[in-house]
Order: C-alpha cells, then structure tokens, then sequence
C-alpha cells in the first residue's frame, strides 16, 4: 500500500494532524495565557486553490522522467516549515515556487541536472526532507540572474550500501529519511541514534548539511561527530573523501562540506559512525526550584564527564506549557543508555550532583523512566510538537523557537538579557503580553545551549512582520551578549544578519573563494551563508 504523501502546507503525510486532545490542550493553554475566548480562524487553502506561476524553464527530455512541475510537487518544495513559511502557505503566497522539482537516483543523475541548470541559468536548491526552519529550502532569487529555479529532492537516494561491522560504520545515501534509515541498521544490531525533532521527516544529508542537532544532549552533540567521510557532487566535479577514523593532515575536507547548507555541492552519501544499539537505560526526571539551580546541577554533571544521553531541562513554564510539570518547579530530564554495560553508576552519580543543588528526583527512575512520569510526557510532547503549527497560525497565534549557546560564565545574565528583550518586543509588536520560556537542549562543560520558545497574539495580515519584530529584537541582543545565531537550526536565509555579524570577515571571504571554485556560476542555494 502506497504512503500517502507529504502535505504541501503543514508537517508530516497527508492525513496526519494532532489529535483532539492534543489540540484542546495547547487552545486551553493560549486561551489562560491570552485571557481569549475565541480565536480568528481562516483556512489554509487546498491544492486546487493554489495558483503557481507559470514554469520558466522544462527539462530536457532526457531528464524529464525524473522531473516534475506538478502542481503538489511544486508547492511542497517552495518552503520549509518556519513560522513565516506557513504564513506565506495560509495566505495561499507560493510565487517562489521551484519551476522544476526533480527525483535523481543516483549521481550521475545529479551531475547531469547541474549541467543542464546551468546550461540555462537556474538557481539550484538540494532538499531533503524540507524541514527547514531559516528559510534554507527557498528560491528567494534574484529574478533578473536566474532564468529558473531547479529543486534536487533526494527522496530516491535513501539506501545504506554498506555496512563495515568491525569498525561499526555503514555507507549511506544523503537522501536516507530518519526512521528508514534505522530501519535497515536495525538487523545488524547497529544505530546512527541521531534523533533530531524532525526525524521522521528528514534526511541524512539534511542532518550534514545544516549541522543538525541530535538525541544526544552531551558528547556527540552534532551530526558531525558521526560523519566518518563524505560524497559530494559540485558543479565542478565529484568529491570523495578518504575514510578514516581521525587524521591530522591539513584542514578536513569533511569539514568543508558539513554546514555548508548546499552553497558548495550536493551531499550524496556518507560513511557514518554508528553505535551499538542500547541494551541498558536508567533515567527519570528532576525537579529544581528554578532554572537557574537546575542550570547549576546541569553544569555539575557535564563538568563531571557522565555524558548522559539525555540532560535537558525545561524552566517551569516551559514545563507547565508541555503538561509536564504544574508550572511550581524547572524539570530536568535524565537518562543513561548504553550498548554494553548497566548505567545504574552513572544515573545514581548524576542524581548526587542534582541533590547537591536541590535537586529532587521523581519516583520513577530505571530503564523504562524516561517513557513515564514527567520525562515521559515531555518526550511525548517534544515529538508531537511539529504538528501544532499548522494550527496555531490559522488563528494568529504567533509560536516560535530560537537556540543558542553561551558559555556557563555568562548564562544566568545572558538569559534574563535575552528573555526581557523578548518580551519587549512582544508587547511592542502586538499590544499586549506575551510569553517567553526557556529550556536546554543540549549541554557541554563549558557552557548550556539554550532554546527560547516565545507565545503572541497576533492578527491576520499583520503575523509576518509581528512575527519578524520579535525575532529581530531576540537575535540582535543574543549576538550583541555574545551568544551565537544558531546551535543546531542551521544560518539559511533568515538567520543571514547576525551571522554576517557573528563570523570573522576573512573567514566569510575564504568561504567565498571556495564557492567560486566549486560552484563558479553561484547557482547553488543563491543568498544562504553567503552572497552569490
């Protein structure tokens, strides 16, 4: 039986949405919050009712099998899925919608798309599973440079090749969807255990081309710690760099390409690390008076090298907003897994170094406490959470996330800066209170990495620049206190500014000089990290 496909306005497969209850709850939440009744509703419009620009340019007839200007294909490649993205999708605005999306199965393929786009002067944009949120996936282009807009889907590319046992490394295709993936690791015993929010609904390229976040709040924070060597096509020849498990020659080429967010080549496999699947877990939630103490245990743990593989914690708000706490407390959540051996060691060590800072541990704890108690609703939540967008926006409710980091020194002064700044422009954006909230998502000894939530009440045809105001206030006094624009969402087109501002001028002019090498006609991804 064929999978339905995947909604060209909103997340996940057509037919997918939250629950009732799940969408009762969340109302419930913004109707206390914002003291409301009733909310403004207005319909995303069906596929029928879009109207697309003509296409500009058609493929060749050699490639016209694997190509589409279909109405639906079109549309579910013109965004990603950021607040703006589904402002734009509820307005029924898709005018920089791709005019060709295509399927490549394999590289030859690739590198025979890249020749035609730039036989005719289109913009290139690779994607993966869409899921976006800075504007990374958008022909935001320069009309008058580009005579077209070509989007690479990788869908096709989704196989691992091979698998190295004794090493513990398996070679895969960059288009290779989150639960596909560890399907086919699954009967060897092995995982990539890279679980970001939209696992389900991104790609392993995706993963190392933005520099993703995981599962794993401390050590292999990042795709990058996974990546053993790269495949990568570019406009001017294909890349393959040698495999190994550490080298000290020169600047690693791996490192060029992870990041780089499609402005250099297009990813099309990788050897990847993987772990062995876990046997053993212990871990539980932790209640903390405030953030700030439970900051405190957080920072004890990292600095004590346990490396659970789970240690976020959510300020009591945040905490109250996911039904995991009442709102009376800050919740840290804690596991420990392993492949190998018990963690009970490890669990009970980081639970002192909670109670050395007021820490209380919930009552439930063992292999299955992260599944129950508060660390099992939040989990629940935090999986759930990509489906509510699609509908808060139709009710002008202005939602979004922002993430950092900062180092422990800074962090207590660095958040309430950061949170009043916030708060600030909410009220000057919309006219009245909003909220801002505040958890952890992943931590290192040497300091937290961030991740703010803002709530607002705004109106219909105002959201994107209310939305735009807030962001703008929140990004600017991050950077100017010395945080960075991004930890794991990754620079695309909206977070452009501030990391102009945030990197080294020679560094920006050595990433220059090597997209004019590998991409010389700047056709691929025009306007993300850099200028064209």
């Amino acid at each position: 039986m064929a999978e339905a496909r995947l909604k060209h306005f909103g997340w996940g497969r057509e037919g997918e949405a939250m629950t009732e209850d799940e969408e009762s709850f969340v109302l419930n939440r913004y109707r206390q919050r914002f003291g409301i009744d009733r909310f403004e509703e207005r319909a995303p419009p069906t596929l029928q009712d879009l109207k697309l620009p003509a296409p500009r340019i058609a493929p060749p007839a050699s490639l016209a099998p694997i190509c589409s200007s279909d109405t639906h294909d079109r549309a579910r490649h013109t965004y990603g899925k950021s607040y703006p993205d589904y402002v734009r999708g509820l307005a029924g605005d898709y005018a920089v919608a791709p005019d060709v999306v295509a399927y490549p199965g394999r590289d030859s393929e690739i590198v025979a798309l890249l020749d035609w786009a730039g036989s005719v002067g289109a913009a290139i944009i690779p994607f993966g599973g869409g899921s976006s949120v800075v504007g990374g996936v958008e022909h935001r282009l320069d009309r008058a440079r580009y005579r077209g807009a070509l989007t690479l889907d990788l869908g096709r590319m989704g196989r691992v090749l091979e698998i190295d046992r004794a090493s513990r490394a398996a070679r895969i295709e960059a288009g290779a969807f989150g639960p596909a993936l560890e399907a086919q690791l699954k009967p060897h015993g092995l995982t990539l255990r890279h679980f970001p929010q939209s696992f389900e609904y991104s790609t392993l390229g995706g993963w190392i081309a933005t520099r993703s976040g995981g599962h794993f709040a401390t050590l292999y924070t990042h795709i990058d710690d996974f990546v053993e060597s790269l495949v990568v096509v570019t406009p001017q020849g294909r890349i393959e760099t040698r495999r190994l498990p550490g080298s000290g020659a020169g600047p690693s080429p791996d490192r060029l390409f992870i990041g780089s967010e499609g402005i250099l080549g297009i990813i099309t496999e990788a050897w990847m690390r993987l772990q062995d699947r876990p046997r053993f877990r212990a871990g539980g939630a932790v209640r903390f008076k405030d953030l700030f103490a439970a900051a405190r245990g957080v920072r004890m743990i990292a600095q004590a090298g346990l490396f659970p593989a789970n240690c976020r914690v959510l300020d009591a708000q945040e905490a109250l907003n996911t039904g995991a706490g009442d709102g009376s407390a800050a919740i840290m959540v804690l596991a420990f897994e392993s492949g190998d051996h018990p963690v009970e060691p490890w669990m009970q060590r980081a639970l002192e170094c909670c109670r050395d800072h007021g820490g209380i541990a919930e009552a439930e704890e063992g292999a299955d406490a992260h599944r129950e108690g508060a660390a099992g609703i939040w989990r629940n939540a935090f999986i759930r959470m990509p489906y509510g967008r699609e509908r808060m926006v139709p009710r002008a409710i202005i939602s979004d996330t922002f993430e950092t980091a900062i180092t422990w020194d800074r962090f207590e002064a660095f958040h309430d800066s950061v949170k009043a700044a916030t708060e600030a422009a909410i009220r000057e954006a919309t006219g009245r209170p909003g909220q801002v909230t505040c958890r952890f998502t992943h931590v290192y000894p040497d300091g937290p990495a961030p991740y703010f939530t803002f709530h607002a009440m705004g109106r219909h045809g105002h959201l994107i620049e209310q939305w735009q105001h807030i962001k703008q206030a929140a990004s600017d006094r991050l950077i100017a206190e010395g945080g960075t624009i991004t930890h794991h969402h990754a620079v695309g087109r909206d977070h452009r500014p501030w990391y102009d501002r945030q990197r080294p001028e020679l560094f920006a002019a050595s990433l220059k000089a090597a997209k004019h090498v590998l991409d010389p006609r700047g056709l691929l991804n025009p306007g993300v990290l850099i200028d064209p």
